[in-house]
């Protein structure tokens, strides 16, 4: 698919198939996050898979947003790995693990899988619930798998501001 189809066929997908992630496929998700540009190359994405049902429960209990996917990935940073601005000292850390998501996001949609970004989660419940995730910052929560039979885009899926109003030319 050429990227202008993707971008706007990619939507947040809510409802999902219990049908498992083939490997090849995780690994290609996996590997744009790893390839997602991050400031000053400082890398500071990390991304934990949750597969097991066991995963997979304890992550449902740190947030509102029920799926039920086959796998979560857990798209956090290392804010002491992280690049920091000078002068006013403003983490990026977070910019690049979105960047990473989008980048995830994309690719999985270009292999016949669709995601959702959740934010809406408990950064704490969710340390606690995985020690793993101690010291670094929890950007978001991305379920995956492919679509259940009946799943679409939500209704304002297709509502887009116009250009004129999103842009401004100095």
């Amino acid at each position: 698919m050429d990227f202008e189809k993707l971008s706007a066929a990619r939507y947040s997908l809510r409802k999902f198939s219990q049908a498992p992630i083939e490997p090849e496929k995780l690994a290609l998700v996996l590997e744009a996050g790893r390839n997602a540009p991050t400031a000053h190359n400082n890398q500071p994405q990390r991304i934990f898979v949750l597969q097991s049902p066991e995963a997979l429960e304890k992550a449902d209990a740190c947030t509102g947003a029920h799926f039920h996917p086959p796998v979560i990935l857990v798209v956090a940073y290392d804010p002491a790995v992280s690049w920091h601005r000078e002068g006013d000292g403003k983490d990026h850390g977070e910019i690049d693990a979105a960047i990473a998501a989008t980048q995830m996001m994309l690719q999985a949609a270009d292999l016949g899988l669709g995601t959702t970004y959740v934010g809406m989660f408990d950064p704490e419940k969710l340390k606690a619930a995985f020690p793993e995730l101690a010291g670094l910052g929890i950007t978001a929560l991305l379920p995956i798998g492919y679509p259940a039979e009946g799943a679409h885009p939500s209704r304002l899926h297709a509502d887009r501001k116009p250009l004129e109003e999103l842009v401004r030319y100095f």
